[in-house]
């Protein structure tokens, strides 16, 4: 925390309302569907007052799932096994200078070819559940469509294992490995890449229907629109606003219909989507304006069609704080039908909070909080509150999973004493305890990411593992903090104070460390 608390009015439907127009953007939301819920009430701005954590552990209910998280590109390697065909990653990487350090996904952790020591690893944590994602290319890999078996045999022998063990899939369909051969025929642009999206999701519900796992649609549209269609630094390196808003919509309406598709299968378990959200605080909260416009460019725009089924009119156009897209042209690609597609119920939403941003009075954002190893990263752990309880007080009812959260080690070195991440999960789990204790209905915590991995566009450069991986051996070594993780899912909950203690059964190297 800064020595000096900043002002915490963050941005949330009630504070929008106290912002400049706000009369307009109240009967905007308003008017957007007949049913619409009703606009809250404003209300004072939160104390900038830190909060103080209880002297007792804070418990978790019971049945509270643990778990941990990776994704195919970052951790599976052999990306020519079994029929596999290049993602839009693949080519990114193979350019000159998009990586940071000249890498690519192979060989990663390896997790292809290791998953069932990964799954050994999982149960010796005492893991509950597995976030994994399900390469596109290795289950459809050309253009004819042609579902390939040695593909879902492989994610079948995934699930196996971990069913095995007592751990529960959570599968994500797309974390932003889209298949290159869709995106020669216009990727995210076209809005048949939401059909070709609609019939992968169904061969998966068909093949590994039968598991009761928490299905996730897409990771991250956000990131996925912006980062790789808009600022160009991940794949597939584009730089157009307008081409940013077209992904956005379209990887919208391919989880709509994925989830549609979903019910049709009677496939077991659940779905939803999994969402990086982050908290918005203004730095003077007598001219929220511009707040409130990043705010609805980076949360509202993807949760009020998912969850209400309407866009934000203040996300897309111009003004300082959106996305400087033709609001126009924006509308133009949705069709009839469409947002009721986006706003197919779900069973629950998938939060992702790594961290907060502030906005000046200009719309530029600013450093509010410290910074991880990752500059773009400000920690505040109370922000998560703010965030779990924003959705509770704005939304529809819906349960809550945070399905990634963590930090990168301070260096690239291979280490198992990561004290840094440690305590930013003791203090983030406090706030997820607290969360519940007012109401949140939060059910779930999966770290990110089980294993050091290859971070996108920063090669081998960052660590974000609980689990150390020594890229040349391949060997796995639970750092400290998998030690403290292990400790709050045996215990049901988090310490009030720094935590030394380890868990023997977790592999001694890590206390040698």
């Amino acid at each position: 925390m800064p020595d000096t608390p900043f002002p915490r009015a963050v941005i949330t439907r009630r504070t929008l309302l106290t912002a400049a127009g706000a009369g307009a953007v109240a009967a905007a939301l308003a008017a957007c569907t007949a049913d619409a819920p009703p606009v809250p009430t404003p209300t004072a701005a939160p104390s900038p007052t830190p909060w103080s954590p209880p002297s007792e552990p804070m418990r978790f209910p019971t049945g509270f799932t643990w778990g941990a998280a990776t994704s195919a590109f970052q951790v599976e390697g052999s990306l020519a096994a079994d029929g596999r065909t290049p993602s839009v990653w693949d080519t990114f990487a193979a350019r000159a200078g998009t990586i940071r350090d000249g890498s690519t996904g192979e060989p990663a952790a390896d997790q292809y070819r290791r998953y069932e020591e990964d799954a050994d690893l999982m149960a010796s944590l005492g893991l509950g559940a597995y976030r994994f994602s399900i390469s596109w290319s290795r289950v459809v890999p050309t253009s004819t469509g042609t579902i390939d078996s040695r593909g879902v045999d492989h994610y079948r022998r995934v699930i196996d294992a971990l069913a095995g063990r007592g751990i529960r899939p959570a599968i994500t369909l797309f974390h932003w490995d889209l298949p290159q051969w869709v995106q020669d025929a216009g990727g995210w642009i076209r809005r048949e890449t939401a059909d070709l999206f609609a019939e992968y999701a169904t061969a998966c519900f068909e093949a590994f229907g039968d598991v009761d796992a928490d299905w996730m649609t897409l990771n991250e549209p956000k990131t996925h629109a912006y980062v790789g269609h808009w600022y160009g630094a991940h794949a597939p390196g584009l730089r157009s606003s307008d081409v940013a808003a077209a992904a956005v919509h379209h990887q919208l309406l391919a989880h709509g219909r994925a989830v549609e598709r979903f019910r049709l299968s009677g496939a077991a378990g659940r779905i939803g989507i999994a969402l990086n959200l982050i908290p918005v605080y203004p730095t003077d909260p007598a001219q929220p304006e511009a707040a409130v416009r990043v705010d609805a460019r980076e949360n509202r725009l993807f949760l009020d069609p998912v969850l209400l089924g309407t866009y934000p009119d203040d996300a897309v156009g111009g003004e300082a704080g959106q996305l400087p897209a033709d609001p126009v042209t924006f509308t133009g690609l949705q069709k009839s039908g469409d947002l009721e597609t986006i706003a197919a119920p779900l069973d629950f939403l998938a939060v992702q909070y790594y961290g907060v941003t502030g906005v000046n009075p200009g719309g530029r954002e600013t450093q509010v909080a410290p910074t991880s190893a990752a500059p773009w990263q400000q920690v505040l752990p109370e922000g998560l509150y703010d965030l779990l309880t924003r959705l509770a007080a704005d939304y529809p009812a819906i349960p809550l999973l945070i399905t990634e959260n963590g930090i990168p080690d301070r260096s690239p070195a291979v280490t198992v004493d990561d004290p840094e991440r440690l305590e930013f999960f003791r203090t983030h789990f406090q706030q997820a305890a607290r969360a519940i204790s007012d109401g949140v209905p939060l059910e779930g915590y999966y770290a990110w990411s089980l294993l050091d991995n290859f971070e996108w566009a920063e090669g081998y450069t960052q660590r974000w593992g609980i689990v150390a991986v020594d890229f040349e051996t391949q060997e796995r070594m639970p750092k400290r903090s998998a030690g403290f993780y292990a400790d709050v899912i045996a215990a049901n909950a988090v310490p009030p104070a720094k935590h030394t203690s380890w868990i023997g059964s977790i592999n001694p190297r890590a206390v040698a460390g």
